[in-house]
């Protein structure tokens, strides 16, 4: 009886055998895209990401939708911005400060939650309202400061949101790029949930748990997540645009801090992608059969500089010289193998917002020397500086050997250049705290990258002298009437052309104050495998994964 047994079980185990493997393999063969991060850990995945723009990448734009978005469908075009969860937006002729959006009607959160206008409410009070529930400081510093005149939400009507901001402010839908909107219900169900000694404690308690089971819009849910090590997302067949259904069936997202590693792991089969390969790596990729993706970003590396009192960098012959004294060409020509292009400012000739600087940023090393000695530095008497950076992260390219890079380059320009290298994220806590908080450590230049695709991003935030922290990122407290009154125009100009045209005067104004050393822009290499296709690397720190495909 039991040999009989035995034997019918392994004929039925056997039939199983066979029909699988008679069955379509597409039909049963689960797709999936691994993906090596530059970032040391997972990105917050609660809605509002952190680790700058490699968050909104990864965490953000996956998950997550905003009232606009950006177009990230060609290579070849400047991305946009376009509707999103919002439809249309308009702002009121005989008042600046309110903004009318339109939704986009039939659109579900991933728990089956409808989104409308209360939704929209609920989400700009979690960074806005300190006394709203779900209020969260935590998201504030990652949301707030990347829109910091919008004050209020008031629903109108089911799909009708009014916004208001404390000035008149063109950029405001540019900004909202940056509000993801997360479920209000499946907050509400942890809140209901959570142990606390108050309301806060609740509250805190509700995003955490929210973290790990995160509710959005975007085209990605999240499967499972486990912190510094992996986050599995998985396509939402039911993502209210299907054009942008995801085409793999499962995306999983690992932190990979380290250029080397992250190269090796693609290398050996571990990852199908990785950001930012080692540069020194790119030929054996080549040679393997990889695919290379580069394409210029609106986005700038720079040092950005301390004014406050007693800072080296007051001098404008020291910003002058600094600039002068790099060879940029040599940088991405040699370490970086071609993957930068040079700076020569946070917009190139031919953009819009360039306008006519009349300071020339080049390799000049002669002119460097001259204007450090007007200022009283030599060859026997050097200007110590400190710059603090990091070991990685987002748009950061290969931050630790293009300081050492740089400290070698103006050693001979008479400065005396100290890192202060630390991890990424914190590097970029400490840049919203500014250069008066201890968490600067001394340094009197630090070193985020920053994204210029639009101009708030680009340029308001560092030039205007009310977005010294913690309001935004002036990290150095620049405090120049002239950039003030640049940017109130700007800002105040709804005529596209009158603003690009008070955009390029505000740009060429920062070059001629040698606001920052510029040194590059990045391309955002990716290295990934052949069976990797369908990839649209556009013109943007972000990209579109639903497009992707992996063949067998």
């Amino acid at each position: 009886m039991l040999i009989k047994t035995t034997t019918r079980a392994a004929l039925i185990a056997a039939l199983a055998l066979t029909t699988a493997a008679a069955w379509p393999r597409a039909a049963s063969a689960e797709t999936v895209l691994r993906i090596g991060m530059t970032a040391a850990d997972i990105p917050r995945t609660l809605g509002q990401p952190d680790q700058g723009f490699e968050g909104n990448r990864f965490t953000g734009v996956t998950m997550y939708d905003a009232l606009t978005g950006w177009d990230l469908s060609s290579a070849d075009k400047a991305s946009v911005v376009i509707p999103g969860l919002a439809t249309e937006w308009k702002v009121d002729d005989a008042d600046k400060t309110k903004w009318t959006f339109k939704l986009r009607p039939g659109v579900t959160f991933h728990d089956g939650t409808p989104f409308n206008a209360d939704a929209v409410v609920w989400n700009v009070d979690k960074v806005l309202k300190q006394d709203a529930p779900q209020f969260d400081p935590s998201q504030v510093g990652a949301t707030a400061t990347r829109m910091p005149t919008l004050v209020s939400a008031r629903k109108i009507d089911d799909m009708t949101v009014e916004l208001t901001t404390k000035e008149p402010d063109s950029f405001l839908p540019i900004n909202l790029t940056n509000l993801f909107m997360a479920s209000p219900a499946k907050w509400q169900h942890f809140y209901d949930k959570a142990e606390g000694a108050d309301a806060k404690a609740k509250s805190q308690a509700a995003w955490t748990a929210f973290a790990k089971d995160a509710a959005g819009t975007g085209p990605w849910k999240m499967a499972s997540f486990t912190p510094r090590e992996r986050l599995e997302l998985v396509k939402n067949a039911d993502y209210w645009d299907k054009a942008r259904v995801p085409k793999v069936d499962k995306m999983l997202l690992l932190p990979m801090p380290e250029a080397n590693a992250r190269t090796a792991a693609l290398l050996s089969g571990q990852v199908d992608w990785v950001e930012a390969p080692a540069p020194d790596a790119l030929p054996e990729l080549k040679q393997r059969g990889f695919k290379l993706y580069a394409n210029e970003q609106p986005h700038v590396w720079p040092w950005q500089f301390s004014r406050v009192e007693g800072s080296p960098w007051n001098d404008i012959r020291v910003r002058k010289a600094a600039n002068l004294c790099v060879d940029r060409e040599g940088l991405k020509d040699g370490l970086l193998a071609g993957l930068m292009v040079p700076a020569t400012g946070t917009f190139e000739p031919g953009h819009p917002w360039r306008g006519k600087p009349t300071f020339e940023i080049k390799y000049d090393k002669p002119a460097a020397q001259k204007l450090m000695q007007e200022a009283g530095f030599g060859p026997n008497k050097k200007l110590a500086v400190k710059i603090q950076t990091s070991t990685s992260g987002s748009g950061q390219m290969q931050p630790l050997p293009m300081n050492e890079y740089l400290q070698q380059a103006l050693a001979e320009c008479y400065f005396d250049v100290q890192l202060d290298v630390i991890e990424w994220n914190t590097l970029f806590s400490n840049w919203r705290r500014g250069v008066k908080d201890p968490s600067a450590n001394g340094s009197n230049a630090t070193n985020v990258t920053y994204a210029a695709m639009d101009p708030f991003f680009a340029l308001v935030r560092f030039l205007q002298s009310s977005m010294a922290p913690p309001v935004s990122n002036n990290w150095g407290f620049i405090n120049n009437p002239k950039f003030d009154e640049l940017v109130k125009k700007a800002r105040q100009t709804f005529d596209p052309a009158a603003r690009d045209a008070a955009l390029a005067e505000l740009h060429a104004a920062s070059v001629d104050d040698a606001a920052f050393l510029y040194v590059a822009h990045d391309v955002g290499p990716r290295a990934m495998s052949p069976k990797v296709t369908g990839v649209i690397q556009p013109k943007s720190w972000f990209i579109d994964f639903s497009p992707i495909s992996m063949t067998p």
